[in-house]
C-alpha cells in the first residue's frame, strides 16, 4: 500500500515505524528537514520537506496515485486542506485527519465529502482520556480495551503473590468462575510472551491478557488478583487538552483536583469546569502536594506535555501515599524504564493512539486494533466473510484454522452490524448501540465461525500480523 504521512510528530512517527515494518511503500512530510534526516537514517521510506496543505508538495510525495493520506500534523485547519486537496485533485481513495479542537469535533457534516472530505477522524486527546477513564474505572488493570463496540473486553492484569491463580494451572480457572466463560489470551514473563495451554501455570509478577464478556469483567478480576477499593478521589497535574478532557469527564462522578502552572490556563479551567477544583501550582512541589492531602488520592495522573515533569510528580505523588499513580511519557525509551519502578503505569500516547489509525491501514475488513505491551503485541477486530469455499475459517471449528504460531483468537461476537450501518467511532451505551443484542462466544477448540463474525485474534509478534490479514481473506472467486 502506498502511504502519504502529513506530520512527522510523534504520532506520525510512531504509525511510520509500525508501517515500515509491514512492508508498505511511506512518503513522510514535514516542514522540518533535520527531522525528517532523523527518520530516514532508521527507516526505509521517503521524506519530503514542505507545507503538508500546498498542492505542490503533496504532488512531490506522489500523492496522484497514493492509496492514502494520513494527515497527522499539529494543525487541525493543515490536516482538513490536505484532506481535500488530496480528494479533489488526486482522487486520493482513503483520507485520515487528526483533529484537536473540540469546534471542529462537535459539528460531523465538516468532514463530510462535500466539505472537507475526511474518510475518517482522530482525537488522539480523546482517545486517551477515554483510555485513562478505563484505568480509573479498574484500578487494578494495567489495560483495558473494548472489541466489538463494547461488547468484549480485553484486560492485561499483573498476577500478584498468594493471588487465587498464581501456582495453579490455566485450566482451573473455569472452577474458579464457573458461571462465567473467559479466554486467557496470553501471558508475558520476565516480558518473555507465553502462549497459554490447559495446563499452564500461572506465576507471580506474570502480565496475563485475558478476554471476556464487558458484562463478567469483574468477575473475572475477582479471581484473577485482589481487587483493589474503588477510585473516589482523583488528582490530575496537568490542564493541558488531556488533563482538562479528563477532569471534564470524571468531576461529576469523582472528587476531582486538577494542578496547573500557567496562572491564565488555570483561569480558563475554572470557568470550564464546574466541580473539580482547579489549583495554580507545580505538580513537582512537595509542599503543594501535601497541603492538598496527595497521600489521600486513590489515583494521581501526571498529564503535562513535559516528560521529565510527569515522571518527576508521579514519583513524588507515589512516595507521598498516592495509591495508585499514571505518568504519559512521550519519549518511548522511557515507557519500560519507568514503568519498572515506582510508578504503576507509564501511558505512551502514540502506542495508545496508533491503533485508531492502524485499523484503516489493515487488509482485510478490521474493525478495531489495539496496540499492547508498547507496541510489541497487537490485538485485532476481524469481520469474517464468503462462505466455506471463499474462506479459510468460515464454516470451521477454531482447532481447524491454521493460524501462525503466536495468534490466537479469543473471543467471536454474532450478530454484529454490517459495515454499511455500523459506527464505531461514538460512545454510545450498550443498550442503545448497534447490535446491543449480539452474542459473545469465548473461543474454544470446538467453536465453530460463521460469516459476519467479529473474530478477536491476539497476536504475540507484529510480524505474525500479515499472516493473520491473509488468513481472513476472501478468496478473489467470492462475489
Amino acid at each position: 500500500m502506498k502511504i502519504i504521512i502529513l506530520g512527522a510528530g510523534r504520532v506520525g512517527t510512531s504509525v511510520a515505524e509500525s508501517l515500515v515494518s509491514e512492508a508498505n511503500d511511506i512518503t513522510m512530510v514535514d516542514v522540518a528537514a533535520d527531522r525528517l534526516l532523523l527518520l530516514q537514517d532508521h527507516l526505509d521510506l521517503r521524506t519530503v520537506v514542505g507545507n503538508a496543505s500546498h498542492p505542490s508538495v503533496l504532488i512531490r510525495a506522489g500523492a496522484e496515485d497514493a492509496d492514502m493520506i494520513l494527515a497527522v500534523t499539529q494543525s487541525d485547519e493543515t490536516n482538513l486542506v490536505a484532506c481535500k486537496l488530496a480528494a479533489t485533485m488526486f482522487n486520493t481513495p482513503t483520507k485520515i485527519a487528526r483533529i484537536h479542537s473540540a469546534n471542529f469535533l462537535a459539528y460531523p457534516e465538516i468532514f463530510s465529502a462535500e466539505n472537507f472530505s475526511v474518510d475518517f477522524v482522530i482525537c488522539p486527546e480523546q482517545i486517551l482520556t477515554e483510555y485513562i477513564e478505563k484505568l480509573i474505572e479498574f484500578p487494578e488493570a494495567l489495560q483495558v480495551l473494548d472489541f466489538a463496540n463494547g461488547k468484549v473486553s480485553l484486560v492485561a492484569v499483573r498476577a500478584f503473590h498468594g493471588g487465587p491463580l498464581v501456582g495453579r494451572e490455566l485450566q482451573e480457572l473455569r472452577q474458579h468462575v464457573p458461571n462465567v466463560d473467559t479466554r486467557v489470551a496470553a501471558i508475558f514473563r520476565k516480558d518473555r510472551p507465553i502462549i497459554p495451554e490447559g495446563d499452564t501455570v500461572i506465576e507471580a509478577e506474570d502480565e496475563v491478557f485475558f478476554l471476556a464478556a464487558a458484562k463478567d469483567i469483574r468477575s473475572v478480576m475477582r479471581e484473577m488478583r485482589r481487587m483493589d477499593k474503588p477510585v473516589e478521589r482523583v488528582m490530575i497535574a496537568g490542564g493541558g487538552n488531556i488533563g482538562k478532557r479528563l477532569a471534564k469527564a470524571l468531576e461529576k462522578d469523582y472528587q476531582v483536583k486538577i494542578i496547573e502552572y500557567d496562572k491564565r490556563a488555570s483561569e480558563r479551567l475554572a470557568a470550564d469546569l464546574h466541580h473539580a477544583l482547579v489549583l495554580h501550582g507545580d505538580a513537582t512541589d512537595e509542599d503543594l502536594l501535601e497541603s492538598e492531602n496527595v497521600a489521600e488520592m486513590d489515583m494521581f495522573c501526571a498529564l503535562t506535555n513535559d516528560d521529565e515533569n510527569n515522571i518527576m510528580s508521579a514519583l513524588l505523588a507515589k512516595r507521598m501515599g498516592a495509591r495508585k499513580v499514571i505518568a504519559l511519557i512521550n519519549r518511548s525509551a522511557y515507557v519500560d524504564l519507568v514503568q519498572s519502578g515506582s510508578i504503576d503505569i507509564a501511558i505512551s500516547p502514540a502506542q495508545v493512539t496508533i491503533g485508531s489509525l492502524l485499523a484503516h491501514v489493515r487488509r482485510g475488513d478490521v474493525a478495531a486494533v489495539h496496540s499492547l505491551r508498547r507496541g510489541a503485541a497487537e490485538a485485532l477486530e476481524l469481520v469474517v466473510h464468503g462462505d466455506t469455499r471463499s474462506s479459510n475459517v468460515v464454516g470451521r471449528k477454531v482447532a481447524d484454522i491454521r493460524l501462525p504460531k503466536g495468534a490466537t483468537i479469543g473471543a467471536i461476537v454474532r450478530g454484529l452490524p454490517t459495515a454499511e450501518n455500523r459506527d464505531w467511532g461514538s460512545k454510545k451505551t450498550k443498550d442503545t448501540a448497534p447490535g446491543h443484542d449480539a452474542q459473545v462466544l469465548i473461543a474454544h477448540h470446538d467453536t465453530i465461525i460463521e460469516a459476519e463474525d467479529h473474530v478477536i485474534v491476539f497476536v504475540i509478534n507484529k510480524k505474525l500480523i500479515h499472516q493473520v490479514e491473509k488468513l481472513f481473506q476472501v478468496g478473489v472467486g467470492f462475489l
